[in-house]
């Protein structure tokens, strides 16, 4: 494992005080400066209080090896300029911390850099989004979370939000119209003052925010001149934290608790994994999952499979078929992604809509979770981008296209 030197330099493994700095509480740093963030990404737990996401008793699944060396040299153009770059190239370029490629259930590709081993666990970012959609489709499914309900039929303390005029449909699918920004470069974003209000960043001095997710989701209002709930898909973290505070409420447990139950202790992972939590104790279900790799990728096999995965069916495969159709591209076209014409969002999975029927979960700072199933792969990375939108697209879906293709043509 190779280490961020400048992160080191900082101090960011010595501990809290750092020799010869003031002493500091892990909240009051922010995690999401680079080049600390290199380190603070696989390192969550001993920043910021978590909630574990215990993997069970059970034995761990097993995932075959059989690696390809060629394909660090695998080459494809990027989107931006049509220059042509590498994989290998391309992990450096958006300062991946690990990846990992399965095709038909093998490993092909497994590799490590940064703060991230095999051993070591990495915050997912908006890959959470995904995670947590699929729990709320899976209780949607066997009936314990109505999804044409309002939210207020389960949570009245959102009645005078702008979400006590939401269905249940309308979070999972982030058809609501809410006066939030998710401007990740605007630092009085909603977005960060959401994170605030978590202490997943710090506060300033003075602050008189909320206090913990749920009272933020109590204080987001309408957003005027943009419609009403359903018309348009609007890609909005709190949408999540939203349904997972539903998933709290209809099972009576934290959605930590309910991730292992449902998924995470079927799948034979190899690890717990865990969930940043606020002061309040509400697990973080819009970005605070933090997970190994290869238990990652075991999840994205899982979805790639219809659901069923160590030798039984995890979610449900009416669950996994609808994440796949996908919602209206219409509603979704309005939300101006130019580079994901066609596309869809469903119970915060993307959906492609394309000729290989491939979805992903995906995160700032270069977080995805890839599934092709023509092609039979997944591919789950981590990585700590310091930009915190998704500037790592243009590189990484020509990417994945070109490893689908290249695993097709070699397939045994």
């Amino acid at each position: 494992m190779t280490h961020d030197n400048t992160a080191l330099a900082a101090g960011w493994r010595d501990g809290f005080p750092t020799a010869g700095t003031p002493a500091q509480r892990p909240r009051e740093r922010s995690i999401f400066q680079f080049p600390q963030s290199r380190w603070a990404f696989s390192h969550l737990r001993e920043l910021q209080p978590t909630r574990n996401v215990a993997r069970g008793n059970g034995p761990v699944s097993v995932l075959p090896r059989a690696e390809r060396p060629e394909l660090d040299a695998l080459c494809f153009p990027r989107f931006a300029d049509g220059a042509q770059t590498d994989w290998r190239g391309a992990l450096e370029a958006i300062h991946a911390d690990g990846a990992v490629v399965l095709h038909r259930g093998r490993i092909v590709y497994e590799r490590y850099f940064g703060e991230l081993d095999a051993h070591g666990q990495h915050m997912a970012m908006s890959v959470t989004k995904s995670v947590v959609g699929t729990l709320g489709a899976m209780l949607a499914a066997d009936g314990t979370l109505d999804e044409h309900a309002a939210v207020t039929h389960y949570i009245p303390e959102l009645a005078d939000s702008t979400f006590g005029q939401a269905s249940v449909r309308q979070v999972m699918d982030m058809t609501t119209a809410i006066d939030y920004s998710e401007d990740y470069a605007d630092a009085q974003a909603g977005v960060w003052k959401h994170a605030r209000a978590g202490e997943l960043l710090p506060r300033p001095a003075g602050y008189a925010g909320a206090e913990g997710y749920r009272q933020f989701l109590q204080t987001v209002q309408a957003s005027e001149g943009q419609g009403k709930h359903g018309d348009a898909f609007a890609y909005r973290t709190v949408n999540t934290d939203v349904l997972g505070w539903l998933i709290s409420r209809v099972t009576g447990q934290p959605v930590a608790q309910v991730l292992s139950e449902l998924i995470w202790s079927r799948i034979g992972a190899e690890q717990d994994a865990s969930f940043a939590v606020d002061g309040q104790g509400a697990d973080f279900a819009g970005g605070g999952l933090c997970a190994g790799l290869r238990d990652l990728a075991r999840l994205g096999e899982t979805m790639r499979l219809g659901g069923f995965f160590n030798g039984t069916q995890v979610v449900p495969e009416a669950v996994v078929a609808d994440i796949r159709c996908g919602a209206d591209p219409a509603r979704f076209a309005r939300a101006g992604y130019t580079r994901l014409a066609g596309w869809s969002y469903r119970n915060m999975w993307w959906v492609a809509h394309d000729a290989h029927g491939s979805f992903t979960a995906q995160g700032i700072h270069g977080q995805v979770l890839h599934i092709d199933p023509v092609a039979q792969m997944v591919v789950a990375r981590f990585a700590s981008h310091p930009l915190a939108a998704n500037a790592h697209l243009p590189t990484s879906l020509p990417a994945f296209r070109a490893m689908a293709a290249h695993l097709m043509d070699k397939d045994e």
